[in-house]
């Protein structure tokens, strides 16, 4: 009885979570789309759903809801579901939309699907040989074999994003890596633009007006044909008449520095309006962040380099260490296991929110990116792919969050993988990422400003 009862729960829950991303889907990704598969819908919707339903039992383990047995079970039937849309449905159906865009294949789209979910199978497979993460102990199709896989690639992501967001949030809320403009900036640099454009106008009109004569006494009809007198027409000019060749080539180069001159101006404008709005209260509110996230990224490649070099993983959460050590410090009369337990919760409760969150903000700016009538239905099965890799993975690496008490059926469930792998994985890339992002926004600032000036 109680296992219907929780089972009742679970499927509500995933009802809920399938009909916000089923909204999602049809609000955000496809609002400007009129034709639609309802296959990708049904995909998209069902992955998100699965994916939230783990981070659910996730809060269920720590808060101690339903049954053991219950909750194991639904760990089971949600971590093969998600597996078998990852590695079986989505790969064929990205196969079978990108082969239905070509019509060479249309008629045996089909067999092309099948041979290009095979060499995703062949690629995804041979993934498991530069790193530990094979165990001759289970099957070919278990569950901690696919896993295995699908944490290396979504590890990898979560690491690159991490890495990437640490330091760009920072750099997008501080005050201080702005530039200083000024409104004479701004008018002198439309001034130069309104210029280009009224250059671009003039010489236009010569070549106009040369067409227009060179129409009236004739020439157009008696051109010299063949390639030598495509060659004398561009390179002689008739005496009177103007080089259009020559005319036209400046047009070209003046449209290309409207282009920049434009593009100037609108980050000059945007950078102006980010002045401004620094100045107000949520402007200073953002700006502290800033600060705060400067510490945390520094701190957090500090620990990244750390455990590379020692090749150390934490065996206590960091909840329960951070508390130990403060008690320990204060000697104080402290219940370390109970607040562990409710602030565990809140964090990765945060964790888990933002996680979505940031997930789904970064997908819809990809999404209206790349997007096309045509490739619609690829890229939103490719973030299906990603979201559920991700998701994934993020089960992986909150395990680590969570005191040792409620890690027991995730790690059973889970099997036998090579968890210290995947933090230490995490650490290097995260570091690489963190470090690149440093060298490219540097780069970025330091070229603006000389851009700048240079216009």
């Amino acid at each position: 009885m109680s296992f219907l009862i929780d089972s009742s729960i679970m499927f509500t829950s995933q009802v809920l979570f399938f009909g916000f991303g089923w909204l999602f889907f049809m609000r955000k990704l496809f609002k400007d789309y009129e034709v639609r598969q309802y296959v990708v819908q049904v995909i998209f919707s069902v992955t998100f759903a699965f994916s939230c339903t783990m981070f659910e039992l996730i809060i269920f383990e720590i808060l101690g809801v339903l049954n053991s047995s219950s909750r194991y079970f639904h760990w089971k039937l949600n971590l093969c579901v998600i597996l078998l849309i990852l590695v079986f449905m989505v790969p064929f159906y990205i196969g079978y939309f990108v082969v239905s865009n070509i019509r060479l294949l249309h008629r045996q789209k089909l067999l092309f699907a099948c041979v290009v979910w095979l060499t995703f199978m062949y690629f995804f497979w041979k993934l498991g040989d530069p790193f530990p993460i094979l165990s001759p102990k289970h099957g070919i199709l278990s569950i901690e074999q696919l896993i295995s896989r699908v944490g290396v690639i979504g590890v990898t992501l979560m690491a690159l994003l991490s890495g990437f967001g640490a330091v760009n949030c920072p750099y997008t809320y501080m005050s201080y890596f702005l530039r200083n403009v000024t409104d004479a900036d701004i008018l002198a640099l439309e001034r130069r633009l309104l210029q280009t454009m009224d250059m671009i106008v003039s010489k236009k009109k010569r070549i106009a007006v040369a067409h227009r004569t060179m129409f009236q006494r004739g020439e157009v009809h008696s051109r010299p044909t063949g390639f030598w007198g495509m060659i004398k027409s561009v390179t002689t000019s008739v005496p009177g008449s103007e080089n259009l060749s020559l005319i036209q080539q400046e047009v070209d180069a003046l449209e290309e520095l409207s282009r920049q001159l434009f593009l100037e101006t609108a980050d000059l404008h945007a950078t102006k309006e980010r002045i401004e709005y620094s100045k107000t209260f949520q402007g200073k509110y953002f700006n502290f962040l800033g600060y705060f996230f400067s510490i945390y990224c520094v701190w957090k490649i500090f620990m990244a380099t750390i455990n590379i070099v020692f090749d150390r993983v934490g065996k206590t959460d960091p909840v329960t260490r951070g508390i130990e050590i403060t008690v320990n410090y204060l000697g104080i009369q402290f219940d370390v296991k109970f607040w562990s337990q409710h602030i565990s919760f809140i964090l990765v409760g945060i964790i888990i929110v933002t996680s979505i969150r940031g997930l789904l903000i970064t997908l819809t700016k990809f999404f209206y990116a790349i997007s096309s009538s045509k490739s619609s239905n690829v890229i939103v099965l490719l973030l299906a792919q990603i979201m559920g890799m991700y998701f994934v993975s993020s089960v992986l690496l909150i395990r680590m969050s969570m005191p040792p008490e409620y890690r027991t059926i995730i790690t059973e469930v889970l099997g036998e993988l090579q968890f210290n792998f995947y933090h230490r994985w995490f650490d290097v890339i995260f570091l690489v990422s963190a470090l690149s992002s440093i060298l490219f926004l540097y780069l970025a600032h330091k070229q603006a400003p000389e851009k700048h000036m240079a216009l």
